[in-house]
């Protein structure tokens, strides 16, 4: 049984609630999990993980919120290569691209996605929220 880490920002509450159905999943998948909001994670915590997930909504020009949750991110893109991770968050308008680029960048440091990204256009569904446990459960 390996341990998880679910760190997220939330501007509305939506990812909030997506990161606590996150949490339900991992705990249901029998594995130890913690949540943490982005301004109580850094990098140093990186290596007590076995798996994380990372929650952000889209900001401005579809980005990742930037006062709190890009330089946290920023801080441990370094320890994510073979590291499990899922990604999930919300948005308001376009078309997912804030989750394109940042599925690309994980890739690109060397981060195993588990599973695809779930995304909620507004406040997350049972559906949604349904799809987040699952992310847990397969990071378990």
């Amino acid at each position: 049984m390996g341990k998880i880490v679910v760190v997220y920002w939330s501007g509305t509450g939506n990812t909030q609630a997506m990161a606590e159905a996150v949490m339900e999943g991992a705990k249901a998948g029998g594995t130890e999990a913690e949540l943490f909001t982005a301004s109580e994670f850094d990098a140093s915590r990186m290596d007590s993980y076995d798996a994380a997930a990372f929650g952000c909504p889209a900001m401005g020009e579809e980005v990742l919120e930037e006062g709190e949750f890009q330089p946290m991110f920023d801080s441990v893109e370094g320890k994510l290569d073979g590291k499990r991770i899922g990604l999930f968050g919300s948005y308001g308008w376009g078309a997912g691209e804030w989750m394109r680029s940042w599925e690309e960048t994980c890739r690109k440091a060397g981060a195993v996605l588990v599973c695809d990204s779930v995304t909620s256009d507004g406040a997350p569904d049972e559906e949604t929220l349904d799809a987040c446990r699952a992310l847990g459960k397969v990071l378990a």
